[in-house]
Order: structure tokens, then sequence, then C-alpha cells
């Protein structure tokens, strides 16, 4: 699916000097088609009038789209991912461009249930706003969890940028990090590996720690966060599911409603978080200690939300009392059966 040419104009001024990444976690999705890769559950498509910042409803899981060009052709649609720092491209892209050659390169792509050499080809020049990347080679990734998109677009390692997001007017944009913004709920963050934008949080009185993820269209947790969880509330209800990822691997994952979580003043409530011992943990160094990937289903239900790069903050707007419910299929008294969607984690 492409912007017309129209549309794009009106687009590229939205974005133009700024920004966007992407990547994607997993998702819960419950009576929707079925999808051939994977033998996963998709989404259903974004509506059109939709183009940027897509919030979470009760019937969907938001996600954000840029327009990118690559090798002078397109928009294309990207999606943006802060737990990323390598971009993809779909296998119908790659085609399209005529980059899909005999002489591929492997490149080694660590997704959340496991790990595969995908093959790689050659992009002289992707652009989106100010952001350029050139000369780089690029994984074919055929992910369920794209959809409708034609890639995504990894910007994890950013220094000096700030990602917004203002769900309410359908805005995505990266621009150079400035003044502290007052009108928002402000919590410190700071990086880990590889240039992951981590933050402190508590939930259910239990200290993890937080990647902020865009791409992400689930909150997925590790083991230890869930068997320490489990000690200080054991009759929290759990129901099992299978998570699904870029490679051929499939995990075994559990759902809870999860207890309140607090990001400094910020507290988000009702959400139910997939459990499971999945191998991006152990990329990441983090399957020791309890952690959370905090997805799309949780970051799409605030009014606005800013990543300062620069600055090593994380500023919220619109749940700061936490949103009305986050459900997509589950309650605290009756867990609906479904499966997890995990894209890849390059």
């Amino acid at each position: 699916m492409r912007w017309s040419q129209t549309l794009v104009a009106a687009a590229c001024v939205v974005v133009s000097c700024t920004l966007a990444h992407v990547e994607s976690a997993a998702a819960l999705v419950d009576s929707v088609p079925e999808a051939s890769a994977l033998g996963s559950r998709v989404e259903p498509p974004i509506e059109a009038e939709t183009l940027f910042a897509s919030p979470t409803r009760m019937d969907r899981i938001g996600r954000i789209v840029v327009p990118v060009s690559i090798n002078g052709r397109g928009p294309f649609r990207m999606l943006v991912d802060t737990g990323a720092a390598q971009s993809t491209l779909s296998p119908e892209l790659a085609r399209e461009l005529g980059l899909v050659s005999g002489q591929t390169q492997l490149i080694r792509v660590n997704g959340i249930t496991g790990t595969a050499d995908l093959p790689a080809v050659a992009v002289e020049r992707l652009q989106c706003g100010e952001f350029v990347l050139q000369n780089v080679q690029l994984p074919v990734v055929l992910a369920p969890i794209m959809a409708d998109a034609d890639g995504i677009l990894g910007l994890a390692g950013l220094r000096n940028e700030r990602l917004v997001v203002d769900f309410q007017r359908d805005r995505v944009s990266l621009e150079k990090s400035r003044a502290v913004l007052t009108d928002f709920f402000r919590v410190s963050a700071k990086r880990l590996s590889g240039g992951l934008f981590s933050v402190p949080v508590r939930i259910g009185g239990v200290k993890a720690t937080a990647i902020i993820d865009t791409g992400s269209q689930r909150t997925l947790g590790n083991l230890a966060l869930r068997d320490a969880l489990n000690a200080k509330h054991p009759d929290l209800v759990s129901h099992q599911t299978d998570v699904y990822g870029a490679t051929t691997d499939v995990s075994s994952g559990e759902m809870l409603l999860t207890p309140s979580i607090s990001m400094g003043d910020v507290t988000m409530a009702n959400v139910t978080v997939v459990y499971g011992d999945f191998h991006i943990f152990e990329v990441w160094e983090l399957q020791a200690r309890p952690a959370i990937i905090v997805g799309m289903d949780v970051l799409g239900t605030s009014r606005a939300f800013v990543i300062d790069f620069a600055r090593s903050e994380v500023y919220f707007k619109g749940f700061n009392q936490g949103p009305l419910e986050i459900r997509h299929g589950l309650t605290s008294t009756r867990l609906a059966p479904g499966a997890a969607l995990a894209a890849n984690r390059p």
C-alpha cells in the first residue's frame, strides 16, 4: 500500500526535519483473519485516515508509521521502533525495488523467540526527513507483525534527537532535542548496550528495568519478573499462549493481568503482560533480573509521548492516572485464548 502523491506532500511536511524509527516485539490478537506467514494471526489493517500515530483502542493495538524514501523512490510505509538499531525491508518492497539477487548477503537477526540468518540487500540511500542512511546492507524479513507496512526503521542508537509521537494530532516527528517539556510528565531514563533506552519501573512492589519499544505490539516480561510477581501476588491468574517471531522458533508465553506499572509519577494500570523465557532478553543481558518491554498496547493509550535521546528522558501526556482499560481479549476474571506475535530484532 502506498500513499498518493498528493497525500505524500502533506506527509513530508509533517516529518521534514524529523525522524522516525521502528521495531516490534509481540502482539496478542483475537478474532482476526489468519495470515499465511508463520501460521500466526495479524491485526486488521489500520484505517486509511490514520497515517502516522495510531492509538491503542479496545479492539486494536496502536502503531507508528512514517514515510521513507529508498534509492530515490517512495515514499514507503515503515514502522517506527525505538528498540532496534537495524532497519529491515519486507520481501515485497525488496522485489519492487529490484534489490533481490542471487548474491545476497546474510545478516544474523535476533528475534524475540530465536535467531536466524536472513538474506540482506544493498541499499544506496534510505531517507526519512533529515535522517539518512547510505550504502547499507538491510535484512529482508517476512514478519507478520508488519501487516501492510513495507519495513522497519530502527533508530535505537540516536544520540541528539527526540522522538515526538502525538496520537491526538496524528503526528510523528524526530527533531533536535530542546528545552525540557513542562506540560508532560517526565521520567528519567538511561542507555543500555546497543543504544537501548530503558527506564526504572515498579510493578506490584517489584523493581524492574523497562525497555521503551514503539515497535513492540505487546508488552513482554521475562521470567525473573514473573517469578518475583508471583512471590508477592500468588493470586494472579495466568493463561498460556504461543509467541511467534520473525524466525521459525516458537516460544511459550504466560499471560498475566499485571499489577500497575509505575514510572516515576506515571502509572499504567490494567496491563496484560506476556511472560516467557524469550531469547531477546538473553541477547540484551536482561534475563537474570526483572525486566519488561513496554509496547504499543501501553504506549498507544497515552495522548502523546516523547523520547529525548540527548537528555535521556521520556515524557508522557494523558495517562498519569493510568489508561482506562487495556484488555485486548483479557479481563481479571476470564482470560481469552490467543496467540502472541513477535517480530524481528536485528
